[in-house]
């Protein structure tokens, strides 16, 4: 948590970083981004169940002629998944299914290895600052644990109920968020070390950072409800909007107490759907109030972000409408990356103007 909250301080010369350091913590987020897009498709098209074992070197190695294939279809056929819901799939519908997982995994050891490499030559080169290498190595960490916890996630679909927790599954996206978000900061410190000082706002940047900020936490609670509500598959119900069964506040929220707001599928959708309608409330009041007091000295980090929130929520309501189509639901869920990268490029810059 001290590494943590160091880098998410204000930007410090003495990270002593290469803008190359930079250049790949941005190739980084990328990756990072296209394993959470690679990850939704999985969930969407039921293939995250395929691959039943967590091999992390073995497991690069794909089937490589019939025999293999035969004895990964064999291990998937003593699965809940393939006896409760895929029973008499054929190999080749299982090879459908299993290519996409496998992509998924090999992606993100790629991930570690792009990551870990460059970070030992650009630490021997001395690019690399005394204060960022302890973040960096927090980073590796992290990106270590959220291999672990995929597997964790994946485990729990496979015994007696063929699907996984959605809690797990809420704290593997959560993990990739956090890991994408430190490293974007880590790189905005960096660039900003390397750039020009910009233009202060004083008094109006505080107030405008503070609603940033909140905003931000707005966004975070609401993609964590969004994590729930995917594990849940509650998007597949009360596919209308703004009522939901009927009602604006339907009936028989919370039935079984606290932990329904967490468990019970209409409750879950509920909480997520109140969060998104607050947070692009609070979006929107907050981009007028900024945009009068600044007018065209307004950042323009400030302004991708109320124009990412409509979007956002444009997506959220098709994917509920259109009842959960896998493109649009992987949209929605990179729209959620966006609009979280995009509301720290904006509190990074505020920050810098005080």
């Amino acid at each position: 948590m001290t590494a943590m909250s160091r880098s998410f301080g204000r930007t410090d010369l003495a990270n002593g970083a290469h803008r190359d350091v930079a250049v790949w913590l941005l190739v980084c987020c990328f990756m990072v981004a296209v394993m959470v897009l690679l990850g939704g498709l999985t969930r969407l098209t039921h293939s995250g169940l395929s691959m039943v074992e967590w091999e992390p070197i073995r497991g690069i190695i794909p089937p490589l002629n019939e025999a293999d294939w035969q004895l990964f279809f064999e291990k998937y056929r003593q699965t809940p998944e393939y006896l409760k819901v895929n029973a008499g799939m054929s190999l080749a519908d299982f090879k459908g299914i299993f290519w996409l997982e496998y992509i998924h995994r090999v992606w993100g050891r790629l991930i570690g290895i792009v990551f870990f490499v460059p970070f030992l030559w650009l630490a021997v080169s001395g690019r690399l600052g005394r204060a960022m290498i302890p973040r960096l190595i927090g980073v590796f960490l992290l990106g270590a644990a959220q291999g672990g916890m995929g597997w964790f996630m994946v485990k729990s679909g496979l015994v007696d109920n063929p699907a996984v927790s959605h809690y797990r599954l809420t704290a593997h996206l959560a993990l990739a968020f956090l890991i994408h978000g430190w490293m974007f900061w880590l790189a905005l410190d960096i660039l900003a070390d390397h750039g020009s000082a910009p233009r202060r706002l004083h008094g109006e940047a505080g107030r405008a950072l503070g609603w940033l900020t909140g905003l931000t936490l707005l966004v975070v609670a609401t993609l964590l409800f969004g994590g729930l509500v995917a594990g849940l598959k509650a998007g597949l119900i009360y596919n209308t909007w703004p009522l939901m069964d009927g009602a604006l506040i339907p009936g028989d929220l919370v039935p079984d107490g606290f932990h329904s707001l967490f468990e019970d599928i209409k409750t879950v959708q509920f909480g997520h759907r109140t969060l998104a309608e607050i947070t692009i409330v609070v979006a929107l009041v907050g981009w007028f109030r900024v945009r009068a007091r600044l007018g065209a000295q307004t950042p323009a980090a400030v302004h991708a972000v109320a124009v990412m929130a409509l979007i956002q929520v444009a997506l959220g309501v098709g994917t509920l409408i259109l009842v959960v189509p896998v493109w649009l639901a992987s949209a929605h869920q990179m729209g959620a990356m966006a609009l979280l990268t995009l509301c720290l490029w904006a509190i990074h810059d505020l920050r810098r103007r005080i």
